[in-house]
């Protein structure tokens, strides 16, 4: 069975409205038909859909340039090397959201998908996933002393695969009920394993041995705390998001960096004729059901403009702030982040004590660290119980081996590399009481745990800014909250959602039903179009997008 690709409202080729031009301090002008509060990825997706439509639009972003966490950045004095900062791989984006921008972005894959080091008695080894079918066999082998693990592993992802060519597409659609995905889906085995139970199960029921259970665990683990048979399922719909990117699950590298993209939105946007303004802090939304109002300050002063629809990216928590409300629900008002993100620049990649694999395609790919099965349910445990992770779980990958051209000149000449580390079970809760104590005791253990697979310590690799400081920095959920304003530090602004609706009478298909896009909010005319919508998360666009087709096949009101 083969999934329909739903109909989405068509894009009209850019029409009149203001002249585009710069990021600019002038003050907004009259009314709009849509004002968008937030300059993040998803802001700017659909700030160029509803400007390519011929709508006026403006968007107000509070930071001095547009972008969000989806950005590039030097953060190292006198280093050449443009990181991407916060978000640094891409999945979810559809191809249809480029195409239809005009977008001049590009991503790369990865040769290997992963790299896993262990212990042997004769000194170190590691799981190697990709480079071929024969050698990703052979070193199933190698770890397991049969076959087993590596055909399970085929047939597993082969379900998720297929899946996944039929529920991405749906991404880019008016929102399917539970029933009509689970039609799609077209096979109960998988659809059970993914939705109705904790994917811990089927984890358990598919693979035996602990490194491989850990490695697949993982992906139902970044940036989301829960255990593998948690009862609420955050970690089905974060494994499931991750599984189904791209219809293919494969995460790919920005090249230019994430920063890359979010210019080519930007630029997008303003060439359609968006206005966007920089350095405007939306501070309160008002509306009488039928014509919002946003207030708007800036160093110079404040404003308040009038607009047909207001767009919101930003987190269902700031949302009704602006709308002077209490959280509705609480899953809006208790969220927390759960990571630690570490950014790396390096002289050199470090020597593997696992002597077989090239530290090269080692770093390619994710290379996880402490990602045991037993090791993620140790530091879910520890973390829960409010104790940082004495055996800190953490994936690694290298920028610069797929795409060196975030390198200047000099670090180029230099051979310098990067190194990106995202850390697992931090939560917000962990650094309350000593922010930047423990944070700096968090990131200590996990290069500690680094060293222990390689064969000399990375802080011998590390490059040296101008000021004689190693290149390394660290973000706790605190981090991003203050810096992003994340809420509790959550890179998806709360629990992810299942890309659905529920099997309710008022989810009939009706093309005129208010949460067709699943983005409504409940007030009239106000949108939420950030990660915090349903099939939100990730660098995807897909709220965005989604904001802007309510608003143009009329279902916004």
């Amino acid at each position: 069975m083969t999934a329909p690709t739903p109909a989405a409202a068509p894009v009209p080729a850019p029409g009149p409205g203001p002249a585009p031009g710069p990021d600019s301090p002038a003050a907004p002008q009259g009314s709009y038909d849509a004002v968008i509060v937030g300059g993040g990825h998803n802001g700017l997706v659909a700030a160029a859909y509803l400007a390519r439509a011929g709508r006026r639009v403006l968007l107000l972003e509070r930071l001095g340039h547009t972008g969000g966490a989806a950005v590039s950045t030097s953060p190292f004095a006198g280093v050449d090397v443009r990181l991407s900062r916060y978000s640094y791989l891409v999945s979810l984006l559809p191809d249809t959201i480029v195409k239809d921008l005009g977008l001049r972005f590009a991503v790369r894959k990865r040769s290997i998908s992963s790299y896993t080091p262990y212990a042997t008695a004769h000194g170190g080894s590691g799981l190697l996933v990709g480079g071929g079918q024969d050698r990703t066999r052979a070193s199933f082998a190698a770890l397991t002393g049969s076959d087993r693990e590596y055909d399970a592993w085929r047939e597993f992802y082969g379900r998720t695969a297929r899946a996944a060519r039929r529920i991405f597409p749906t991404l880019t659609g008016p929102l399917p009920t539970r029933a009509r995905l689970r039609a799609l889906v077209d096979d109960d085995e998988t659809w059970e394993m993914l939705v109705e139970q904790p994917i811990g199960a089927a984890v358990e029921k598919w693979f035996a041995d602990d490194l491989v259970r850990g490695v697949v665990l993982t992906d139902a683990l970044i940036g989301t705390f829960a255990d593998a048979h948690d009862p609420g399922l955050a970690q089905n719909r974060c494994f499931l998001y991750h599984v189904i990117g791209g219809g293919t699950g494969d995460w790919d590298v920005p090249v230019g960096g994430m920063g890359a993209l979010t210019t080519a939105l930007a630029e997008a946007a303003r060439a359609a004729g968006a206005t966007l303004l920089t350095g405007h802090e939306v501070t309160r939304i008002e509306t009488d059901g039928t014509r919002p109002e946003v207030t708007w300050r800036t160093t110079d002063g404040e404003g308040v403009v009038g607009a047909r629809h207001v767009l919101v990216n930003a987190s269902p928590q700031a949302l009704a702030g602006l709308l002077g409300e209490t959280p509705a629900t609480p899953r809006e008002a208790v969220v927390e982040g759960s990571q630690l993100k570490v950014n790396m620049v390096l002289t050199r990649l470090p020597r593997l004590r696992d002597r077989s694999v090239d530290p090269r395609e080692a770093f390619s790919g994710t290379f996880h660290i402490a990602e045991g099965y037993g090791q993620l349910a140790t530091a879910y445990a520890e973390a829960a119980a409010g104790r940082l992770p004495t055996a800190p779980p953490a994936e690694i990958y290298c920028h610069t081996l797929t795409d060196p051209s975030i390198l200047g000149p000099e670090a180029a000449a230099r051979g310098y590399q990067t190194l990106t580390l995202f850390g697992l079970h931090a939560p917000a809760r962990l650094f309350t009481a000593d922010p930047e104590g423990s944070r700096d005791a968090l990131l200590r253990a996990t290069l500690d745990q680094l060293d222990a697979v390689l064969d000399e310590p990375i802080t011998d690799c590390l490059a040296r800014d101008a000021d004689g400081r190693p290149c390394v920095e660290a973000k706790s959920p605190l981090d991003l909250e203050r810096e992003l304003r994340l809420p509790g530090g959550h890179i998806f602004h709360r629990d992810l959602s299942f890309p659905f609706g529920e099997d309710t009478p008022d989810r009939a298909d009706r093309a005129d039903r208010p949460d067709r896009w699943g983005v409504s909010t409940g007030r009239p005319n106000v949108l939420l179009c950030g990660a915090g919508a349903v099939r939100g998360g990730g660098v995807s666009g897909v709220p965005g997008h989604n904001a802007a087709m309510s608003v143009l096949d009329g279902t916004a009101g």
